[in-house]
């Protein structure tokens, strides 16, 4: 894969809080994934459907406080469309 574009932001994704024995994927917490545009390998991908518009937000100059409660600018928690884990978002400025 040849990439032709640099990303201005990577992302962090943290569980947070969870049950593994109730998640699917077996996420478990403090598990920690990274990711620029690409699905984070291992990553949930039911979950990545509701991260997705997350982080496009915020490449396109949004604000996660805006559409997360409790956020930041740039660090907020979602819950799993399931509703059994609490990851935490945290987009991280390249250049």
């Amino acid at each position: 894969m040849k990439k032709w574009y640099n990303e201005a932001y990577s992302f962090k994704i943290t569980v947070v809080d969870g049950q593994a024995s109730h998640c699917r994927n077996g996420h478990e917490i403090g598990d920690e994934y990274t990711c620029e545009y690409n699905c984070p390998s291992e990553f949930c991908s039911k979950s990545m459907s509701k991260l997705f518009p997350l982080l496009e937000a915020v490449r396109s100059g949004g604000d996660l406080s805006n559409l997360l409660a409790g956020a930041s600018k740039h660090c907020g928690d979602f819950i799993c469309p399931d509703g059994v884990v609490n990851f935490r978002l945290k987009a991280i400025k390249k250049r």
